[in-house]
């Protein structure tokens, strides 16, 4: 049985790596399974591979978990789809991408194609290159506890994000007594007549005109 050696690369951390021998006739599904034994991730979460060329393109998917859309569309299902059915090049390539509600990108790249040993059981690691980031990340030091799906497909439903939080803070409303008052409005409006409504008052200029500007014509 030939087996296939695939490097998978954090497209994010090229320094972090892994290479797994998979057997020709096994499917995406335990590749998927694999990679993240390797990284001590829990792989239970929708994720997709993608036929890729040179430039990491995304091609065609094969999926793990899809949502509605995709299963209307027919899409490719890892666990019905042998690696072998979909490489044809000693060098082939998969765009991955892990667990789409806080997705990790992966490069992987069919890197030689083997015999089988006997007694290996397969998949199998055959390297490892640096410690995996964690699996959701932290915040502040915080481990950042994650959503459950429904609470996910909520706020991406009402494409929300934290940024719009920071715009209803700019919202203000004197009627509602947010960002100031009616009272202080008027207050302020009245200290500009003070300041400017004053300065040019019928007494001033009767003052300094000596009553205005009356018979302008005779001046001339």
């Amino acid at each position: 049985m030939a087996i296939y050696r695939f490097k998978v690369t954090f497209e994010d951390y090229d320094d972090i790596s892994r290479e797994i021998d998979v057997k020709s006739n096994q499917t995406f599904e335990e590749l998927h399974q694999a990679i993240h034994q390797a990284t001590g991730y829990n792989p239970d979460y929708s994720s997709s591979f993608y036929i890729s060329n040179d430039q990491w393109t995304k091609g065609e998917e094969i999926a793990y978990k899809p949502n509605e859309r995709k299963t209307n569309r027919g899409i490719a299902l890892m666990e019905n789809s042998k690696l072998s059915n979909f490489i044809d090049d000693p060098h082939q390539k998969f765009y991955y991408i892990f667990n789409f509600e806080r997705p990790f990108d992966f490069h992987v790249e069919l890197m030689k194609i083997l015999n089988e040993t006997p007694g290996v059981t397969y998949p199998s690691v055959f390297k490892s290159v640096g410690e995996a980031p964690k699996q959701f990340g932290n915040v502040l030091g915080t481990t950042v506890i994650p959503p459950t799906s429904e609470e996910f497909d909520f706020l991406n439903e009402m494409e929300f994000s934290p940024e719009d939080a920071e715009d209803f803070s700019e919202v203000k409303d004197p009627a509602l007594g947010l960002g100031g008052s009616i009272d202080e409005e008027e207050e302020t409006h009245e200290e500009e007549e003070d300041e400017f409504g004053n300065e040019f008052s019928d007494n001033e200029d009767d003052d300094e005109f000596g009553g205005g500007r009356k018979g302008s014509h005779d001046d001339y």
